[in-house]
């Protein structure tokens, strides 16, 4: 029941395009305890299927820009094809780690984005009066 709701949030999350994988990823290693090697390849599993259902809704609501995607998705073939084999040569703890700092990165661009956000409107707001 743990893989059914673990899905289901990340299958939520990636179909907001908020990086689905990222989230399966942390939920397998915390709750089910899932190796980080197991995990990423969980992930590539389980990301195909979404994302193809995600682009199907995304290019009927016209939402993609191919001149811009098309690049972006041949060089993330590259770069996947390159970072899987860096990933699976790279000692478990050390893989965690990065892991970790990207989702520390993340978090903090995420945090910065608000503050922007609430920054542009409180001037706004300010303007207005």
């Amino acid at each position: 029941m743990q893989e059914i709701i673990i899905g289901f949030i990340a299958g939520i999350v990636g179909g907001l395009g908020m990086g689905g994988g990222t989230v399966l990823i942390l939920l397998l290693s915390l709750f089910l305890g899932v190796e980080q090697h197991i995990a990423q390849a969980t992930n590539v599993i389980f990301f195909v299927p979404t994302a193809i259902s995600a682009i199907f809704i995304f290019i009927k609501n016209k939402n993609i820009k191919f001149k811009v995607g098309l690049p972006i998705c041949i060089s993330g073939i590259i770069g996947a094809f390159i970072g899987s084999n860096i990933a699976i040569r790279m000692n478990v703890g050390i893989l965690r780690k990065c892991f970790g700092f990207f989702l520390i990165l993340i978090a903090i661009y995420e945090i910065y984005s608000l503050y922007n956000m609430y920054r542009k409107e409180k001037n706004r707001n300010n303007t207005i009066k």
